[in-house]
């Protein structure tokens, strides 16, 4: 029985590997922004929870626990790790376009973006310290 769980260790350290390595290749080797952030986001969050669920099986064959640690950081990390890609992807795509062809606010009902006003008196209105 032992041996069984020594082979779903070392499986879940394998595919982890993997997944890591594809991960870290495709962060380098693809060409723009937009499809480098794909590569670490997916591959390497399953390369990361290939090793935890390595650590939680290990813990709960050979340590005789069960450590519920591993499977906090896995949830922490499936559900942080699309939001940071989401903001990368904002930032690159604030950056990539120009104010001439990004929508105004409200005027695109899938852009999440915030038309701020070129005017002075439109920036500072609405604020108490604007009329010092």
């Amino acid at each position: 029985m032992a041996s069984l769980f020594e082979f779903l260790v070392a499986a879940f350290l394998v595919m982890a590997g993997i997944f890591g390595l594809v991960g870290s290749y495709g962060l380098i080797k693809l060409n723009d922004p937009m499809s480098r952030l794909h590569a670490p986001t997916k591959a390497t969050t399953l390369g990361v929870g290939g090793v935890l669920l390595a650590s939680m099986l290990n813990a709960a064959a050979f340590g005789k626990y069960f450590s519920v640690h591993e499977l906090l950081i896995t949830l922490f990390l499936f559900l942080t790790a699309p939001i940071t890609a989401n903001f990368i992807a904002k930032v690159h795509i604030h950056r990539q376009e120009s104010r001439e062809t990004m929508p105004s606010a409200g005027e695109d009902d899938h852009w999440a973006t915030h038309d701020t006003p070129e005017d002075e008196e439109q920036r500072n209105a609405g604020r108490p310290d604007a009329a010092q």
